[in-house]
Protein backbone atom coordinates (compact mmCIF):
# COMPACT_ATOMS: atom_id res chain seq x y z
CA UNK A 1 0.00 0.00 0.00
CA UNK A 2 1.29 3.42 -0.99
CA UNK A 3 2.27 5.67 2.17
CA UNK A 4 0.02 8.87 1.86
CA UNK A 5 0.92 11.47 4.67
CA UNK A 6 -1.76 14.35 4.95
CA UNK A 7 0.54 16.22 6.94
CA UNK A 8 4.04 16.21 7.99
CA UNK A 9 4.24 14.45 11.06
CA UNK A 10 8.42 14.68 11.83
CA UNK A 11 8.28 18.15 11.80
CA UNK A 12 5.66 18.42 13.61
CA UNK A 13 7.04 16.09 16.62
CA UNK A 14 10.34 18.05 16.10
CA UNK A 15 8.17 21.53 16.61
CA UNK A 16 6.84 19.56 20.00
CA UNK A 17 10.07 18.77 21.00
CA UNK A 18 11.72 22.32 20.76
CA UNK A 19 8.70 24.06 22.41
CA UNK A 20 8.90 21.66 25.47
CA UNK A 21 12.53 22.54 25.83
CA UNK A 22 11.56 26.22 25.55
CA UNK A 23 8.99 25.96 28.04
CA UNK A 24 11.98 24.70 30.30
CA UNK A 25 13.84 27.77 29.81
CA UNK A 26 10.36 30.37 30.24
CA UNK A 27 10.06 28.39 33.40
CA UNK A 28 13.39 28.98 34.54
CA UNK A 29 13.05 32.70 33.48
CA UNK A 30 9.74 33.11 35.63
CA UNK A 31 11.70 32.08 38.39
CA UNK A 32 14.60 33.46 38.43
CA UNK A 33 13.19 36.98 37.61
CA UNK A 34 11.36 36.52 40.34
CA UNK A 35 7.67 36.06 38.56
CA UNK A 36 6.65 32.89 40.18
CA UNK A 37 3.42 34.46 41.51
CA UNK A 38 3.10 37.19 39.00
CA UNK A 39 -0.08 35.55 38.19
CA UNK A 40 -1.31 34.98 41.91
CA UNK A 41 -4.34 32.48 40.88
CA UNK A 42 -4.97 30.19 39.09
CA UNK A 43 -6.52 28.82 36.41
CA UNK A 44 -7.22 33.01 36.00
CA UNK A 45 -4.38 35.35 36.40
CA UNK A 46 -5.85 37.45 38.96
CA UNK A 47 -9.72 36.83 40.52
CA UNK A 48 -11.40 39.01 37.66
CA UNK A 49 -8.97 38.53 34.70
CA UNK A 50 -7.78 35.59 32.82
CA UNK A 51 -4.86 37.77 31.52
CA UNK A 52 -2.34 39.96 33.06
CA UNK A 53 -3.31 43.47 33.86
CA UNK A 54 -1.18 46.55 33.96
CA UNK A 55 -1.21 47.03 37.80
CA UNK A 56 0.44 43.70 37.44
CA UNK A 57 3.72 45.15 35.73
CA UNK A 58 6.13 43.07 34.27
CA UNK A 59 6.33 40.12 36.57
CA UNK A 60 2.51 39.48 35.32
CA UNK A 61 4.12 39.81 31.73
CA UNK A 62 6.30 37.00 32.43
CA UNK A 63 4.24 34.60 34.66
CA UNK A 64 1.04 35.21 32.01
CA UNK A 65 3.46 34.30 28.92
CA UNK A 66 4.57 30.92 30.24
CA UNK A 67 1.05 30.12 30.72
CA UNK A 68 0.28 30.94 26.96
CA UNK A 69 3.41 28.78 25.67
CA UNK A 70 0.78 26.21 27.17
CA UNK A 71 -1.81 27.05 24.84
CA UNK A 72 1.11 26.52 21.83
CA UNK A 73 2.44 23.21 23.54
CA UNK A 74 -1.43 21.65 23.20
CA UNK A 75 -1.82 23.35 19.60
CA UNK A 76 1.20 21.72 18.22
CA UNK A 77 0.46 18.21 20.09
CA UNK A 78 -3.06 17.64 18.60
CA UNK A 79 -1.32 18.37 15.07
CA UNK A 80 1.16 15.56 15.95
CA UNK A 81 -1.65 12.93 16.99
CA UNK A 82 -4.03 14.51 13.77
CA UNK A 83 -0.77 13.75 11.40
CA UNK A 84 -0.20 10.36 13.15
CA UNK A 85 -4.27 9.39 12.90
CA UNK A 86 -4.05 10.49 9.13
CA UNK A 87 -0.98 8.51 8.09
CA UNK A 88 -1.31 5.75 5.74
CA UNK A 89 -0.30 2.96 6.59
CA UNK A 90 -1.53 4.26 10.49
CA UNK A 91 1.44 3.25 12.87
CA UNK A 92 -0.15 2.26 16.32
CA UNK A 93 3.50 3.37 17.73
CA UNK A 94 3.35 6.99 16.52
CA UNK A 95 -0.16 7.33 17.26
CA UNK A 96 0.84 6.46 21.10
CA UNK A 97 3.68 8.70 21.17
CA UNK A 98 1.81 11.58 19.97
CA UNK A 99 -1.26 11.07 22.11
CA UNK A 100 1.15 10.61 25.50
CA UNK A 101 2.65 14.29 24.98
CA UNK A 102 -1.43 15.44 24.07
CA UNK A 103 -2.11 13.72 27.61
CA UNK A 104 0.86 14.94 29.64
CA UNK A 105 0.40 18.69 28.80
CA UNK A 106 -3.10 19.49 30.52
CA UNK A 107 -1.33 17.33 33.36
CA UNK A 108 2.04 20.22 33.52
CA UNK A 109 -1.05 22.33 33.14
CA UNK A 110 -2.54 21.64 36.64
CA UNK A 111 0.97 21.02 38.51
CA UNK A 112 1.59 24.55 37.32
CA UNK A 113 -1.73 25.78 38.94
CA UNK A 114 -0.71 23.94 41.96
CA UNK A 115 2.33 25.56 42.61
CA UNK A 116 0.93 28.83 42.19
CA UNK A 117 -1.98 27.76 44.69
CA UNK A 118 0.42 26.28 47.01
CA UNK A 119 2.74 29.52 47.14
CA UNK A 120 5.21 27.71 45.04
CA UNK A 121 6.14 24.88 47.16
CA UNK A 122 9.82 24.01 46.06
CA UNK A 123 8.64 20.01 45.80
CA UNK A 124 5.32 20.88 43.35
CA UNK A 125 7.52 23.19 41.68
CA UNK A 126 10.75 20.78 40.89
CA UNK A 127 7.32 17.62 40.28
CA UNK A 128 6.36 20.45 37.57
CA UNK A 129 9.98 20.52 36.09
CA UNK A 130 10.19 17.00 36.11
CA UNK A 131 7.27 16.16 33.85
CA UNK A 132 8.50 18.43 31.16
CA UNK A 133 11.36 16.03 31.27
CA UNK A 134 9.03 13.01 30.65
CA UNK A 135 7.20 14.93 27.90
CA UNK A 136 10.18 15.47 26.23
CA UNK A 137 11.25 11.80 26.40
CA UNK A 138 8.10 10.94 24.49
CA UNK A 139 8.28 14.27 21.87
CA UNK A 140 11.76 12.90 21.42
CA UNK A 141 10.38 9.04 20.25
CA UNK A 142 7.50 10.25 18.76
CA UNK A 143 10.29 13.01 16.39
CA UNK A 144 12.77 9.07 16.04
CA UNK A 145 10.14 7.08 15.47
CA UNK A 146 8.61 9.42 12.55
CA UNK A 147 12.08 9.19 10.67
CA UNK A 148 12.21 5.71 10.84
CA UNK A 149 10.86 2.57 8.49
CA UNK A 150 8.38 0.11 9.05
CA UNK A 151 10.87 -2.68 9.22
CA UNK A 152 11.82 -5.06 12.50
CA UNK A 153 14.26 -3.23 14.86
CA UNK A 154 17.98 -4.06 14.04
CA UNK A 155 20.69 -4.20 16.95
CA UNK A 156 23.22 -2.15 16.84
CA UNK A 157 25.94 -3.24 19.45
CA UNK A 158 25.85 -6.48 21.65
CA UNK A 159 23.66 -7.21 24.80
CA UNK A 160 26.03 -5.67 27.55
CA UNK A 161 26.38 -2.16 25.69
CA UNK A 162 22.34 -1.82 25.68
CA UNK A 163 22.23 -2.67 29.15
CA UNK A 164 25.18 -0.32 30.07
CA UNK A 165 23.32 2.27 27.57
CA UNK A 166 20.09 2.15 30.24
CA UNK A 167 21.90 2.79 33.34
CA UNK A 168 23.79 5.88 31.50
CA UNK A 169 19.62 7.10 30.93
CA UNK A 170 18.56 6.06 34.52
CA UNK A 171 21.58 8.23 35.52
CA UNK A 172 21.28 10.87 33.25
CA UNK A 173 17.62 10.72 35.52
CA UNK A 174 18.54 10.93 38.61
CA UNK A 175 21.55 13.61 37.93
CA UNK A 176 18.29 15.82 36.72
CA UNK A 177 16.11 14.62 39.53
CA UNK A 178 18.73 16.04 42.05
CA UNK A 179 19.72 19.01 40.30
CA UNK A 180 15.75 19.41 41.09
CA UNK A 181 16.33 19.24 44.30
CA UNK A 182 19.33 21.54 44.78
CA UNK A 183 17.16 23.91 43.00
CA UNK A 184 14.26 23.85 45.75
CA UNK A 185 17.43 24.42 48.33
CA UNK A 186 19.02 27.66 46.81
CA UNK A 187 17.95 31.19 46.74
CA UNK A 188 15.50 31.52 43.27
CA UNK A 189 12.11 30.52 44.56
CA UNK A 190 10.71 32.71 42.30
CA UNK A 191 9.09 34.76 44.69
CA UNK A 192 10.36 36.69 47.87
CA UNK A 193 7.99 35.11 49.90
CA UNK A 194 8.09 31.33 48.70
CA UNK A 195 9.49 28.98 51.09
CA UNK A 196 12.67 26.38 50.77
CA UNK A 197 12.92 22.74 50.95
CA UNK A 198 15.36 23.31 54.16
CA UNK A 199 18.13 20.88 52.93
CA UNK A 200 21.61 22.20 53.11
CA UNK A 201 22.52 23.87 49.99
CA UNK A 202 26.28 22.46 49.90
CA UNK A 203 25.39 18.53 51.17
CA UNK A 204 22.82 18.59 48.42
CA UNK A 205 25.15 20.08 45.59
CA UNK A 206 27.74 17.78 46.45
CA UNK A 207 25.84 14.68 45.99
CA UNK A 208 24.37 16.25 42.71
CA UNK A 209 28.02 16.41 41.66
CA UNK A 210 28.80 13.07 42.49
CA UNK A 211 26.24 11.43 40.23
CA UNK A 212 27.66 13.68 37.63
CA UNK A 213 30.76 12.40 37.98
CA UNK A 214 29.22 9.19 37.94
CA UNK A 215 27.75 9.88 34.52
CA UNK A 216 30.56 11.29 33.17
CA UNK A 217 32.43 8.33 33.78
CA UNK A 218 29.85 6.39 32.36
CA UNK A 219 29.79 8.16 29.14
CA UNK A 220 33.37 7.58 28.68
CA UNK A 221 33.05 4.13 29.32
CA UNK A 222 30.01 3.98 27.01
CA UNK A 223 32.41 5.54 24.08
CA UNK A 224 35.29 3.34 24.44
CA UNK A 225 33.08 0.10 24.22
CA UNK A 226 31.35 1.77 21.44
CA UNK A 227 35.00 2.08 19.24
CA UNK A 228 36.10 -1.01 20.46
CA UNK A 229 32.78 -3.23 19.09
CA UNK A 230 33.57 -1.03 16.00
CA UNK A 231 29.96 0.39 16.51
CA UNK A 232 28.77 2.49 13.45
CA UNK A 233 29.75 6.29 13.35
CA UNK A 234 26.35 7.58 14.13
CA UNK A 235 26.18 5.56 17.55
CA UNK A 236 29.61 7.01 18.74
CA UNK A 237 29.21 10.60 17.52
CA UNK A 238 26.03 10.07 19.64
CA UNK A 239 27.57 9.49 22.75
CA UNK A 240 30.46 11.81 21.89
CA UNK A 241 28.15 14.81 21.76
CA UNK A 242 26.55 13.71 24.66
CA UNK A 243 29.93 13.63 26.67
CA UNK A 244 30.89 17.31 25.37
CA UNK A 245 27.25 18.69 26.45
CA UNK A 246 28.06 16.69 29.86
CA UNK A 247 31.35 18.82 30.00
CA UNK A 248 29.61 21.91 29.05
CA UNK A 249 27.18 21.69 31.82
CA UNK A 250 29.37 20.83 34.13
CA UNK A 251 31.41 23.96 33.64
CA UNK A 252 28.45 26.09 33.67
CA UNK A 253 27.43 24.19 37.12
CA UNK A 254 30.35 24.70 38.65
CA UNK A 255 30.97 28.30 38.06
CA UNK A 256 27.65 29.38 39.04
CA UNK A 257 28.06 27.33 42.39
CA UNK A 258 31.08 29.53 43.21
CA UNK A 259 29.80 32.93 41.80
CA UNK A 260 26.88 32.67 43.86
CA UNK A 261 24.01 31.81 41.26
CA UNK A 262 23.95 34.19 39.23
CA UNK A 263 20.33 34.36 37.42
CA UNK A 264 21.99 34.03 33.46
CA UNK A 265 23.87 31.11 34.03
CA UNK A 266 21.45 29.55 36.28
CA UNK A 267 19.09 30.15 33.38
CA UNK A 268 21.77 28.73 30.89
CA UNK A 269 22.10 25.27 33.27
CA UNK A 270 18.45 24.93 32.92
CA UNK A 271 18.82 24.80 29.51
CA UNK A 272 21.93 22.15 29.87
CA UNK A 273 19.84 19.90 31.61
CA UNK A 274 17.26 19.60 29.01
CA UNK A 275 20.07 19.29 26.58
CA UNK A 276 21.99 16.40 28.56
CA UNK A 277 18.23 14.88 28.51
CA UNK A 278 18.02 14.95 24.89
CA UNK A 279 21.54 13.98 24.24
CA UNK A 280 21.29 10.75 26.35
CA UNK A 281 17.90 9.68 24.29
CA UNK A 282 19.42 10.38 21.21
CA UNK A 283 22.37 7.34 22.66
CA UNK A 284 19.71 5.05 23.69
CA UNK A 285 17.98 5.56 20.21
CA UNK A 286 21.41 5.21 18.15
CA UNK A 287 21.55 1.57 19.14
CA UNK A 288 19.20 0.34 16.97
CA UNK A 289 17.31 0.82 13.53
CA UNK A 290 14.31 0.41 11.17
CA UNK A 291 15.02 -0.47 7.73
CA UNK A 292 12.25 1.78 5.92
CA UNK A 293 10.77 -1.30 4.75
CA UNK A 294 10.08 -4.28 6.49
CA UNK A 295 12.06 -7.34 4.56
CA UNK A 296 10.81 -9.25 1.91
CA UNK A 297 9.54 -13.10 2.73
CA UNK A 298 12.56 -15.05 1.32
CA UNK A 299 11.41 -16.13 -1.91
CA UNK A 300 11.17 -20.29 -1.86
CA UNK A 301 12.82 -21.57 -4.86
CA UNK A 302 10.43 -23.55 -7.37
CA UNK A 303 10.10 -27.47 -6.84
CA UNK A 304 9.76 -29.48 -9.71
CA UNK A 305 7.96 -32.74 -10.46
CA UNK A 306 9.79 -36.13 -10.31
CA UNK A 307 8.70 -35.99 -14.45
CA UNK A 308 10.04 -32.66 -14.92
CA UNK A 309 13.22 -33.88 -12.96
CA UNK A 310 14.09 -36.28 -15.21
CA UNK A 311 16.80 -35.71 -17.76
CA UNK A 312 15.87 -34.40 -20.71
CA UNK A 313 17.16 -37.05 -23.97
CA UNK A 314 20.03 -35.86 -25.87
CA UNK A 315 18.82 -35.19 -29.83
CA UNK A 316 19.75 -37.97 -31.98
Amino acid sequence: MPKVRFLPLRPLALASLVANVALVVTGAAVRLTGSGLGCPTWPRCTDESYTTTSEMGVHGVIEFGNRLLTFALGIIAVACVIAALLERPRRRSRVLLSVAVLLYIPLQAVIGGITVLTNLNPWVVGLHFLVSIVIIAFAYALWRRAGEGDGLPVRLVPAPLRHLAWILTTVSASVIALGVVVTGSGPHAGDLDAKRNGLDPATVSQAHADVVFLLVGLTLAMIFALQAVKAPRATVRAAIVLLAVELAQGLIGFVQYFTHLPVLLVGAHMLGSALVWTSTLAVLWSLRARPLEPAEPPVEPATLSPAAAEPVPAPR
